[in-house]
This record gives C-alpha cells, sequence and structure tokens, in this order.
C-alpha cells in the first residue's frame, strides 16, 4: 500500500501528528496542538515516563500539557511492528521524523519502506546525514552530506582522505566508545599525533575501534552558528525560522576556566564535546543574505538529486522516476562564521536533513520578522499541516 492509498483512507478532520519520544518530541507536540492537531508519542519504556508529565489533563477551566495519547514501546524501532503501524494509521497520524529514526534502528531501509505512515519531510534524505566510511558502507550509499553540500556550492571544511595529509589542525569526528551515535572528537595537527592520539584513546575506551575509518576535518575557527531553515512545497519559499549554538559538555565547563585552570584539569579530567543542549543566538544583519543564499543553495540541490538518492518524484510514463520532492519543511546548515582577510563568510560543517533538536529558536526574532510573532519549528509544522490540508495538498508535504 503506498502513502497515497494510505492518506486517502484518513479523516483528515481528525488527524494526529506522531513523534518518537525523544529529541524534539515536546517541541511539535506543542506546536502543532497549538493548531488543533492531537498527538501520540512513541517512547521506549522508561524514557515514556517524561511524556506522562506533558500528557494532556484538565485542571480548572485550563487544558495543561500538549500530548494526548503515548504509546509505549520495549525499543524505538519497534515502531514498525504491524499492530503499532495499524493503530497509528486508525488515528490517522502523519509522522513527523527526527534524528532517533536513524540512530536507534538497525536498517534505516525498512523505515524508508516499511513504515506505512505518512512523514513530514523526506524519509530518503535522512541517510545522508552519515559522514563516517563504516556508517557509509552500511548504508550501501557512498553519496552524503559532503556530496550534497558540494553539489550545492556550499563551503564546507577541507576534508582529508588520508592521515599522511594533515598539514594543519584538524577534527576527527570519531565515535564515542560506548554510544556510538554520538560523537568523540579529538584535534591533532599532523599524522604522529592522529596515530598517537587515537590509539591512546582507543585504550581508555573513549573512542570506538573504527575510529581510523572517521572523517578528518580542517579544524575551523570561527563564530559557531546553526541556520534552522523551513522550505515550504506551498509556498516555494525558505524561510529562516532561527540560528542557535550548541551547548556540550564539558567543553562548556572548560570554556569558563583560565588557561592554567584548564591545563590543570585536563590532567585529571578528560575533554569531551557531547551535545547537551542549545543556546539561542543572533546573528548581525549583515550576514542574513549569505545565510539566505547558502539555504537557497541547498534546497535547490535537494531538489535536484536522481532518484535513485530521492524516489519522491511521480512515475513517468516510461516507468522512470521523475524529480523527487526534495527537501520538505525544517532543515539546519550547521557551521561557524569565520574572519578572513576583513571580510566573514560562513562555513558549514554539519547538516539535519529533518527537525533540529533545537526547541529555543523560537527565542530568536527572524520568523517574528516574517509571521509578526516568533515560531517554534512545530508550530511552523503546525501551520504547514493545516495549510496543506485546507489547500488539499497534504501529498506534496509527505512522503
Amino acid at each position: 500500500m503506498s502513502i497515497a492509498d494510505v492518506l486517502a483512507g484518513y479523516d483528515l478532520k481528525k488527524l494526529t501528528i506522531g513523534v518518537l519520544g525523544g529529541h524534539s518530541a515536546l517541541d511539535v507536540c506543542h506546536g502543532v496542538s497549538q493548531y488543533g492537531f492531537r498527538t501520540v508519542v512513541v517512547a521506549k519504556k522508561g524514557r515514556h515516563l517524561t511524556y506522562q508529565r506533558f500528557k494532556k489533563r484538565v485542571r480548572g477551566e485550563r487544558v495543561h500539557g500538549c500530548i494526548d495519547e503515548i504509546i509505549t514501546v520495549a525499543e524505538f524501532q519497534d515502531i514498525l511492528q504491524p499492530e503499532i503501524q495499524r493503530k497509528l494509521q486508525k488515528m490517522n497520524t502523519i509522522f513527523v521524523h527526527n534524528r532517533y529514526f536513524w540512530v536507534y534502528f538497525d536498517d534505516f531501509s525498512k523505515v524508508e519502506n516499511d513504515f506505512a505512515v505518512p512523514i513530514v519531510g523526506s524519509r530518503t534524505l535522512l541517510k545522508l546525514e552519515e559522514r563516517d566510511g563504516s556508517a557509509r558502507l552500511a548504508t550501501g550509499q557512498p553519496f552524503n552530506q559532503y556530496d550534497l553540500l558540494r553539489k550545492a556550492g556550499i563551503r564546507i571544511p577541507k576534508i582529508f582522505k588520508s592521515s599522511k595529509d594533515i598539514d594543519r589542525p584538524v577534527m576527527v569526528k570519531a565515535a564515542e566508545a560506548t554510544r556510538s551515535y554520538e560523537r568523540a572528537f579529538f584535534v591533532v595537527s599532523s599524522d604522529a599525533e592522529y596515530q598517537n592520539t587515537g590509539v591512546s584513546l582507543e585504550k581508555e575506551g573513549k573512542v570506538a575501534s573504527n575510529w581510523r575509518e572517521a572523517t578528518i576535518e580542517e579544524f575551523v575557527v570561527g563564530a559557531p552558528v546553526n541556520f534552522n531553515f523551513f522550505y515550504s512545497p506551498l509556498t516555494k519559499e525558505l524561510e529562516l525560522l532561527g540560528t542557535d549554538t550548541r551547548r556540550q559538555t564539558n567543553l562548556d565547563g572548560f570554556l569558563r576556566m583560565t588557561a592554567d585552570q584548564q591545563i590543570t584539569a585536563l590532567k585529571h579530567v578528560p575533554f569531551k564535546m557531547i551535545e547537551t543542549g542549545h543556546i539561542a543566538c543572533t546573528v548581525k544583519e549583515s550576514l542574513l543574505e549569505k545565510a539566505f543564499d547558502l539555504g537557497e543553495k541547498f534546497v535547490k540541490a535537494t531538489r535536484e538529486l536522481p532518484p535513485e538518492l530521492d524516489p519522491s518524484g511521480p512515475t513517468l510514463p516510461s516507468g522512470l522516476r521523475g524529480a523527487g520532492k526534495g527537501m520538505i519543511g525544517p532543515f539546519a546548515l550547521q557551521g561557524a562564521v569565520v574572519a578572513e582577510e576583513g571580510k566573514e563568510d560562513i562555513v558549514i560543517f554539519d547538516v539535519s536533513l529533518r527537525i533540529p533538536g533545537s526547541p529555543g529558536i523560537a527565542a530568536t526574532p527572524y520568523s517574528g520578522y516574517f509571521y509578526g510573532t516568533s515560531m517554534s519549528t512545530g508550530e511552523r509544522l503546525g501551520l504547514e499541516i493545516q495549510s496543506a490540508v485546507e489547500q488539499k495538498r497534504l501529498l506534496e508535504i509527505v512522503t
């Protein structure tokens, strides 16, 4: 059964918006609730307790909470079980996917091919986020976000194919030994330092044994900024919803120390860069046009991908696939603003091909300049889904 067939059986006046219980679930549930949609969270047992705290309840004359229903599963990938899918379909569910769909699934192709629930956004572009050699081979997909950024003509850090070519400070984006989905970055400036540091960190159990397959990327010194965009297929417009920067542990702790304190602390406390949250920030207006230019180039590049990378296009009379839908809804270009020869530039070193896990972007003014009041990503998704239903164009924003 195709997604179009599934949608044909839905009561569009009683849509439910679904999410996995983590990452950006509360942002989505709160946002779409503002537009009258019911919400369902599929949560792993144990983690479901967080979402129970935000389940809707009536207190006096007010409704508290933003979640209508919680489906508890043993593992996140149990959402693929037929009975769970049938339950979601019966609730007229449209899913908003996030990074959890990749991190917690043994085989993401099952989400692409077997998850018979409409997804807002592209269900096939998410795997392009993978950068490491082992992950790319596992998907059978050599084309990744770096290739996409190059195709778009967007500046990225220099990528070193071999440690023997290292001639400047580089960041090795290795995976953690215990949590392979988290990065255990380390910075080196030569092949010898690369080998010594990698071997040492592996022995200490801080990086995974496949660290030699990790991306070796030029270390960019600049002000980190995540540009959080929304592309609407309905209006054909790109919007900048907000900007933020990452909060990382224990990097943030080290940055609060003086240089001599850092040297002392490093003898006893291992340095880590584990993301723990985001901080809303702004950029000066002279950078906005450059940011919009990058976003528009990126959207254009996704819409020009061949069918084997984005099979969401229509079937042509010849039996071949037409151009895919490309980027739909929220995405982020994450990088840094650098100063070079008296001018500033934006270097992008990471991409989110789905909703970024950053609810604080509503604290920045950019969506407010357009809509009159600042919007969270969840609210913007609610508006897009509502508009698509009203215009009878829902198939244009889901895959």
